[in-house]
């Protein structure tokens, strides 16, 4: 059976969150590493917006918002039970209100904004997951989930924008949660470094 395609690029947290789903849904894509600067032509022609990623199926239907692919690929299979821990109001809180604030504090110049304003506008919910997480282990109940895997990328993102800082704040319970999720074989696993894919290149199955 033709694999589908997966359109990634590796320190993207969109493209972070879907390659778990990836890996936990037991699926078997082509991944082709997009390099942002020249993307691909075939990457635009499956989808214009040329963000990534991208799932292109065999059958030719494209997904190209992250948390689709991840409910797409784990509603075909799910041994670990992500979907049942599926806060979707957290995570628009997370895509929402703090990607927002994120990005402003991470790109001052780009956005022209007060970055340490919208650091402490983002800190808001870095303490709303402080306080779910002194209750349970994970975002969504005693186990890792879809909730996890989707908030996780972006609250790294935000730690290592000043990594000195981050570390001075009392959030034990989400260093904690950050650091369990980041030194897991599955983190590693997504976290693998391919070249650039360019047409022609043999495929690059993933998980290899």
């Amino acid at each position: 059976m033709t694999d589908a395609i997966f359109y990634s690029f590796r320190r993207c947290p969109y493209a972070m969150r879907a390659r778990m789903a990836v890996v936990v849904s037991q699926a078997r894509v082509e991944l082709r590493e997009v390099k942002l600067s020249a993307k691909p032509q075939a990457l635009l022609a499956a989808s214009p917006k040329g963000t990534v990623p991208v799932l292109v199926l065999p059958e030719g239907r494209v997904i190209d918002e992250s948390l689709d692919i991840m409910r797409h690929l784990l509603a075909r299979n799910d041994p670990d039970g992500w979907l049942n821990r599926d806060d979707s109001e957290l995570i628009a809180l997370n895509d929402g209100p703090f990607k927002h604030d994120l990005d402003r504090y991470k790109y001052p110049e780009r956005h022209g904004s007060d970055a340490l304003s919208h650091r402490s506008a983002a800190v808001a919910f870095l303490e709303r997951l402080e306080r779910r997480l002194a209750c349970t282990p994970y975002l969504a109940g005693g186990a890792w989930g879809l909730t996890d895997a989707a908030i996780m990328p972006f609250i790294r993102q935000f730690a290592a924008v000043d990594q000195g800082w981050f570390d001075t704040l009392a959030l034990p319970a989400v260093k904690s949660w950050l650091r369990a999720c980041t030194s897991s074989n599955l983190f590693a696993t997504v976290m693998v470094r391919p070249s650039p894919w360019m047409p022609g290149d043999a495929p690059v199955h993933f998980p290899s």
